[in-house]
């Protein structure tokens, strides 16, 4: 019996990627019940890191391996996005200097446990619960070393900084970004467009996106984007653009 738990033990270990989370009701589904998850810490194979989630003996986690179990042991609909996933895609020397925080965005209601502050203690990290957009659409996978994490592909994530802006997203800041964003594919903006919420993030994104003069902007049937009525001020004292009904910073109109 000794050996067939030692076994099992090994195979989880293995099958395990090292640096994340593992969650105790995961491992229920997977035929570890929870003596033996108390056995395995007993033994000092497992080391809890809050209510129901250990990790391996000494290994040290990181907000990317709290985010692993989440997303693939708790099937729960958070990513990184905004900022962070932007600077993680490469877009790091046109985002604001001395910003550490992880921006993550999951849908209204989703509450965080709280081992997973246990986890990013040293991790500075901001959620932002919001139905702007459909959970599980226009997500990319990002290599974190020994797993991968869903984020924001780059399209999604300028759409999450619109929304926030300019209170929490510099104007000047998103027109450096949309400058590099050359490679988007016009099918995947389109449907984005369409999905999305926020008529504010939609006419900043096609503003931006139409001076930049990409060539994706030109497929864009901007005729199907719903960009609502009425005007937006995003700054006061700014240009009115009357296409877009918005009044911007003058530098950018």
């Amino acid at each position: 019996m000794s050996t067939k738990r030692e076994s099992k033990i090994n195979q989880l270990l293995q099958d395990l990627p090292k640096g994340t989370v593992v969650l105790a009701s995961w491992l229920v589904k997977q035929g570890y019940s929870y003596d033996l998850q108390q056995r395995y810490i007993r033994s000092n194979w497992l080391e809890p890191i809050g209510k129901g989630a250990y990790k391996r003996r000494g290994e040290e986690i990181d907000i990317f391996g709290a985010l692993y179990a989440l997303q693939s042991q708790a099937n729960k609909k958070i990513h990184i996005g905004g900022r962070s996933s932007l600077a993680l895609l490469g877009f790091a020397h046109y985002i604001e200097m001395g910003e550490n925080t992880i921006s993550l965005f999951a849908p209204q209601g989703l509450k965080l446990p709280g081992w997973f502050s246990n986890c990013c203690r040293n991790i500075p990290f901001q959620l932002t619960r919001s139905n702007m957009l459909p959970p599980d659409f226009a997500l990319t996978m990002y290599n974190a070393g020994n797993f991968s994490v869903h984020i924001a592909n780059p399209a999604r994530a300028m759409l999450e900084c619109l929304e926030s802006a300019p209170d929490l997203f510099d104007l000047e800041e998103a027109w450096l970004i949309m400058e590099a964003l050359n490679a988007l594919q016009p099918r995947m903006v389109q449907e984005l467009l369409e999905k999305c919420r926020s008529v504010k993030a939609k006419r900043l994104f096609l503003f931006f996106a139409e001076k930049a003069g990409h060539t994706w902007f030109k497929y864009l049937s901007t005729e199907k984007i719903n960009l609502g009525k009425g005007k937006r001020s995003i700054v006061k004292q700014g240009k009115w653009i009357p296409k877009y009904q918005i009044t911007l910073p003058k530098s950018l109109a």
